[in-house]
């Protein structure tokens, strides 16, 4: 027991020096953390908070079109954002985002190796990995004609007369571009007007089917039997399918878009040390484990042999293999393209 006491008792000095070598001296031992909704186990930021003394206040918001809405808006004091790796390029070039140098963090070591690098953060000055997951859909067969949909867009898109009023789309203006986009055979970043113009009309033909647009409460829009078929991401359908095993996910044979999320620290952080802290503190296996543990999505540290076994048996986290050729990651658009998407989207919602 003595033995014990004292390697708990070296590995919380050394915890302290560590995060004493990043705080800024005059540093608030409190932490402002802006997140998707429903993306953090809310135990395990318990659990940084007791290792390391730093308070933690998280928010959430529900697209990266709302995120970079705040960062531009000026009002965003948070100290920890996570935005997805298609809007990454844009924070960096408009100068939101401060050089965090995640590779000389000290647990950047058990970073897999294809999240090291990425094209959109070279070197990995401004980020470290987080989470990544599709996004395709869900339905309930077990209230399904004949309990099967086909793989295809067309279901969601087009739905059968039984299932019209019964579905939701995300409120998340690039992932209902995006599917549209691969359903209709166009990139979902061009700068087309006529393919815009498709879009759009393929969206307002479908918006009288939709029961909602909704990128909140999705795990329990499904479980509960709110909808039948619900644009969804592979993480909330999982956990879903624990509440009521006849959920299934599709990845569309036209495609099914492949997100990566990130962790990263405002310029305008008012605690960055303790963002340092915390991101490194995210790149411990046990850690990262326990996020993925909890919703569901897969994570970039190599934490692989600490996962349940309970998520291992489902498709909508271990895609099968011949599904591969259908992702497509999702990419970073230019001005020209999202102020389309913008007119698509105002139109549609307005």
């Amino acid at each position: 027991m003595k033995l014990k006491a004292l390697r708990h008792g070296v590995a919380g000095f050394a915890l302290s020096c560590f995060a004493a070598s990043f705080a800024q001296a005059d540093e608030p031992k409190e932490l402002f953390f802006y997140n998707w909704t429903d993306y953090y186990p809310v135990e395990l930021l318990a659990k940084f908070e007791k290792e390391t003394g730093i308070k933690v206040t998280m928010d959430g918001y529900d697209s990266n079109e709302t995120l970079l809405a705040k960062l531009q808006a000026g009002g965003a004091a948070y100290d920890v954002i996570v935005p997805s790796h298609s809007i990454m390029r844009t924070l960096i070039k408009q100068g939101y985002l401060q050089e965090i140098d995640a590779s000389s963090l000290p647990n950047f070591v058990h970073v897999k190796p294809a999240f090291r690098d990425p094209d959109f953060d070279p070197g990995r000055k401004y980020s470290a990995p987080y989470l990544w997951g599709t996004t395709g859909f869900s339905y309930d067969s077990a209230r399904v004609p004949g309990g099967k949909l086909d793989d295809s867009w067309k279901e969601f898109f087009e739905p059968r007369p039984e299932l019209q009023g019964q579905l939701a789309a995300l409120d998340t203006p690039s992932s209902v571009i995006n599917a549209a986009s691969h359903y209709l055979g166009v990139d979902e970043c061009s700068e087309n007007p006529q393919d815009a113009k498709r879009i759009l009309e393929l969206l307002q033909k479908q918006k009288p089917f939709l029961k909602m647009y909704s990128s909140d409460n999705t795990v329990d829009r499904m479980a509960s039997g709110e909808v039948i078929m619900m644009q969804n991401w592979n993480g909330s359908t999982a956990r879903a399918t624990l509440q009521k095993s006849t959920i299934k996910y599709v990845y569309p044979r036209e495609g099914v878009a492949m997100f990566q999320d990130n962790f990263a620290v405002p310029k305008s952080a008012p605690h960055p040390g303790n963002a340092k802290i915390f991101i490194d503190w995210m790149m411990k296996p046990e850690n990262a484990a326990a996020v993925s543990n909890a919703i569901a999505y897969a994570n970039g540290i190599d934490s692989d042999k600490l996962l349940d076994a309970k998520w291992k048996v489902m498709d909508a986290i271990n895609m099968p293999d011949e599904y591969a050729e259908r992702l497509r990651p999702e990419k970073e658009c230019s001005n020209q393209a999202r102020e389309l998407q913008d007119r698509i989207w105002s139109k549609l919602k307005g």
